[in-house]
């Protein structure tokens, strides 16, 4: 067994101050990240989401040291991004976009090599491939070409190669992308389970905006490399607050009952022909002593509808675009 190093005893496993990558294209210069301040505490589940060239990427790959920052600082386990990369490396796992094994090479073969490389004993690599081939549901396959494994099979390879030495701190890059539903969701088990099981700091981006709903106890929004917002998700959507639309039997009964809407505290209201839109915190409870008032004043409500918030609404709050507009619209490449 590997006795990983392990400096976080006190204080974030994850610490960025001001960290910055620029990436030169021709004349053009991209500012992919751009001074991000961030700590992560050992044993959190954080997903960075945003759309496609946000930035998420770019990070991952700088707190593991695949690419340096162009400015600011980082410290991974303790360790400096820079300075100590064989230390952090050491510390953590890492599963990018792409397929980590090679197509024509067994899966049990890829574990195993990853185990020896990071320096278990025979024995202890090939039980501890067992371990993974079991965990994840491989073992019936591990014995056929990786290139002869579906898409979901392949992609729980690459998570068990990324935890053969059993890392305090697992990085997680887009591990979705590519799933269908169902294995999307067998995944997702997985990395709750080592998580809440084993304790594994996880981060992870993601584009999926329920996968970043359900996952992760910290959300951490990215947009044009810079962070947006940062709390849990259940946290950003009560502070949007709830969709309340209303419809009228005309519009002139609309734009009364408007007037009337503007005085819920913290409201905002927009009216669309004989329709009402509010939004405003609790207004799932705010909704019914709202209509009985419309009533009483002459506007009643003729159909209503009252609608959570989700991570989407929250991005376009904020941004004024919707994040499911720019999943389809832009291409996350090597300044992602």
């Amino acid at each position: 067994m590997v006795v990983m190093e392990n400096n976080t005893t006190h204080g974030p496993v994850i610490r960025t101050v001001g960290l910055t990558r620029h990436f030169t294209r021709g004349k053009q210069t991209i500012e992919a990240v751009r001074g991000l301040d961030l700590e992560v505490a050992a044993g959190e589940l954080v997903a960075f989401l945003g759309p496609n060239g946000a930035g998420k990427s770019t990070t991952l790959r700088m707190l593991t040291t695949l690419i340096a920052p162009t400015s600011g600082s980082a410290t991974v386990a303790g360790h400096d991004v820079v300075r100590e990369r064989a230390a952090v490396r050491r510390s953590i796992g890492y599963v990018g976009q792409g397929n980590a094994a090679g197509h024509q090479f067994r899966g049990r073969d890829e574990i195993m090599c990853q185990a020896r490389a990071h320096g278990l004993s025979r024995s202890d690599a090939r039980r501890r491939t067992d371990e993974l081939l079991e965990a994840f549901d491989l073992a019936e396959h591990a014995d056929r070409p990786v290139a002869q494994l579906s898409g979901g099979q392949r992609r729980r390879l690459d998570v068990a190669i990324g935890l053969v030495q059993e890392p305090p701190i697992l990085f997680l890059d887009e591990p979705s992308t590519g799933l269908d539903p169902q294995n999307r969701v067998n995944l997702q088990e997985q990395v709750r389970r080592l998580n809440a099981d084993l304790g594994t700091t996880i981060v992870l981006t993601t584009h999926y905006l329920e996968e970043a709903d359900a996952l992760a106890g910290r959300v951490i929004v990215i947009d044009h490399g810079e962070v947006i917002a940062d709390d849990s998700a259940a946290a950003l959507k009560s502070a949007l607050g709830d969709l309340v639309a209303l419809s009228f039997a005309s519009p002139d009964a609309a734009v009364a009952a408007a007037a009337r809407a503007d005085r819920v505290p913290g409201a905002q209201v927009v009216v669309d022909g004989a329709r009402v839109e509010l939004r405003a915190a609790h207004g799932r409870d705010t909704a019914p002593g709202l209509v009985t008032d419309l009533a009483a004043a002459g506007t009643p409500v003729t159909r209503i509808e009252v609608v959570g918030p989700t991570l989407d609404d929250v991005f376009l709050n904020l941004t004024g675009r919707s994040l499911r507009e720019n999943q389809s619209t832009t291409t996350e490449g090597a300044a992602a």
